[in-house]
């Protein structure tokens, strides 16, 4: 089965069936995740740390909040 099918027929499944399947799907890349060496582990942290890179450069969603530094939250009547 595909990745699109199988993203199909989840809204067809009862909410146990889902979380279910997330269930096994998550206790799958947790036995990967420690089974990987030292290395595979450093690599793949590599990896996460320049994708988030873009989550964190100017403009993007994640720091679009950090423009209103400095400025008061609220206006309270002294």
């Amino acid at each position: 089965m595909q990745i699109k099918e199988i993203l199909q027929a989840l809204p067809s499944l009862s909410i146990s069936d889902r979380l279910k399947i997330a269930e096994s799907a998550l206790q799958l890349v947790l036995q990967e995740k420690h089974s990987l060496t030292k290395d595979e582990q450093k690599r793949q942290l590599t990896l996460a740390a320049m994708t988030a890179i873009r989550n964190y450069a100017p403009g993007s969603e994640l720091n679009i909040f950090s423009d209103l530094e400095g400025e008061d939250f609220c206006d309270y009547p002294d």
